[in-house]
């Protein structure tokens, strides 16, 4: 071959191999593409199949989209209260329904159980464009709902609310529907925060501690099971902050499945129940008494030989003594007749004005939805004033009294009860109702209650306890029934430097053997009071102490003989 006819060959087979080449990348390039639609048609789908699988909340723009996700809810020390977490649950879109509705249904039901078929039929061949079947569907049902391989079933998640302790504070944190709407307690009250999107990986912290909530009660329904009570409240306040450590309310609830609970289990005793509580007014009588200079000096007597008439009306003691009592005994043996005069001399007035500073004539500004409203006195005359003095005509709920105490005990101030969790700096200034030297006067009386007087089954020792008893008749047809009583005590520790109030009531204890068939505060609900103090101290860090108390000897000096009436 000739040099020109090499070359010409040579150039060909170049130009066949350029052509080769331009031919293998146009299919590869045409590969690639196919490969990349596959990829992306795949990944459509998947995000489908997730759609249709992972619920809701990914379904936006759709008029049955679910929001239910709220912030957890955490004690004191970041303890699970309240979360929420997916669930499964499965719907209907009727009008992709491919197979026979009957055998669907059928298939439907053998996974659920308990689950009538010809109501899931009905379900399935209905109008409408989209039904739920069941909410909350086990996670292995759902596998196998979704192995019918029905197009018109979906099976999605959505968020669920759960509180793994189950009874533990139900009445403050209260419940959310299936939806994550709150509906009772905090969970109803705080619903724009937990629900606000921005917030939601923000937990909630509260005052409650769980440790001191679980002993508060489980004293408190160990004594309303031995008294044969039909309920009971407690509450464990800071006295200084006003934070909420411990409230309960029994019977209880689990607001896992608040519809199975009762209405009287649904119903809180701690902050919507109002009662007359008797005798612990009195505690705010006395400090009204001093701080408006009707009682200036603790040797002042009053005349306690016989019942006290007051127009048809007779006021008696339940411990009468016979004499003339001075403040102290007046206090320690708890005396209406005494505490009455007393209260003529504040005159109804004044007695409201400290009694209004003091929250009891308002509900309470607390974080849950049940809130009581005091019951007053329609004319609040002098019998009212009178008998409001120790605790008859004026109903409050458990909680107002725990913050009307920590008012008289921590120095005057009064704050408002919270549930949320404060800071170090966060404490409210509050306001002042009483001096401190009538707080210190009134820790006094109160520690003289429990070692010499009505309250001495609340003493704890070495935790320097104080506070008073409160018995009081329960209203019925416009009387009293004499034996369905409110017992109740208000006691507060260490006496010598105050920092908590814990509030026993029961509500319509029986007498037992143990107690002499009595069925008063101080053999009901002052026990409950010392053995939670007893027990809840030393978690709080409050160590006990044989040598620290409160001065007694000012008050001793004025009371005749060693011992009081019990």
């Amino acid at each position: 071959m000739s040099p020109a006819a090499l070359r010409t060959q040579q150039i060909k087979l170049a130009g066949r191999r350029q052509i080769s080449l331009q031919r293998a990348r146009r299919r590869l390039t045409l590969a690639m593409a196919v490969f990349g639609a596959l990829t992306l048609l795949t990944g459509a789908r998947l995000t489908e199949l997730a759609i249709d699988f992972g619920g809701d909340a990914q379904r936006g723009g759709n008029p049955w989209q679910v929001r239910g996700e709220r912030a957890a809810i955490v004690d004191r020390n970041g303890a699970d209260l309240a979360r929420s977490f997916q669930a499964f649950y499965l719907a209907v879109q009727p009008h992709k329904i491919v197979g026979n509705p009957q055998e669907v249904a059928r298939e439907i039901a053998a996974v659920l159980g308990e689950r009538d078929p010809a109501d899931i039929e009905a379900e399935l061949t209905s109008n409408g464009a989209w039904r739920y079947l069941q909410r909350r569907v086990q996670p292995e049902d759902a596998v196998k709902l979704k192995a019918i391989g029905e197009p018109g079933l979906v099976i999605g998640r959505e968020w669920e609310r759960i509180y793994p302790n189950r009874t533990m504070a139900a009445h403050v944190l209260g419940y959310s529907n299936i939806d994550g709407i709150g509906q009772a307690g905090l969970e109803r009250e705080m619903n724009k925060r937990l629900s606000d999107p921005k917030r939601i990986d923000q937990p909630l912290a509260l005052a409650l501690d769980t440790r001191v909530q679980h002993t508060l009660v489980r004293v408190l329904a160990k004594q309303i099971e031995k008294h044969s009570a039909i309920g009971g409240a407690g509450v464990v306040l800071d006295a200084r902050t006003g934070e909420v450590l411990a409230m309960t309310s029994l019977p209880v609830f689990d607001p896992n499945a608040p519809g199975q609970g009762t209405a009287d289990a649904r119903f809180n005793r701690a902050t919507y129940g109002v009662y007359e509580l008797g005798s612990t007014f009195k505690t705010l009588t006395m400090a009204m008494a001093m701080e408006s200079d009707v009682v200036t000096s603790l040797s002042q007597a009053y005349d306690a030989r016989h019942p006290l008439k007051v127009g048809r009306f007779r006021i008696n003691d339940d411990h009468p003594q016979a004499r003339w009592l001075t403040v102290p005994e007046i206090f320690m043996h708890s005396s209406n007749i005494g505490t009455a005069q007393i209260a003529e001399g504040i005159g109804a007035a004044r007695q409201q004005k400290y009694l209004r500073a003091l929250g009891l004539l308002d509900p309470l500004d607390i974080e849950v939805a049940e809130r009581g409203a005091p019951l007053k006195p329609d004319n609040w005359g002098k019998i009212s004033t009178m008998t409001i003095s120790y605790g008859h005509g004026l109903a409050v709920s458990p909680l107002h009294i725990a913050a009307a105490y920590a008012a008289v005990v921590n120095g005057g101030i009064y704050r408002q009860p919270t549930l949320l969790k404060l800071g170090p700096d966060d404490t409210p200034p509050g306001r002042r109702v009483f001096s401190q030297e009538t707080s210190d006067t009134m820790r006094r009386m109160l520690r003289l209650v429990v070692t010499k007087g009505t309250g001495s089954k609340a003493n704890a020792d070495g935790y320097r306890v104080g506070g008073k008893t409160g018995t009081a008749e329960k209203p019925k047809n416009g009387g009293y029934a004499r034996k369905s009583l409110v017992t109740n005590f208000a006691g507060v520790f260490p006496m010598d430097d105050p920092r908590y109030v814990v509030i026993a009531m029961l509500d319509e204890p029986k007498g037992t053997k143990d107690t002499y068939g009595f069925a008063g505060a101080g053999w009901t609900a002052a026990p409950v009071v010392g053995e939670v103090i007893t027990r809840i101290a030393p978690i709080l860090g409050v160590d006990p102490s044989t040598t620290e108390d409160v001065d007694l000897t000012p008050l001793l000096a004025q009371v005749q003989g060693e011992k009081a009436g019990g």
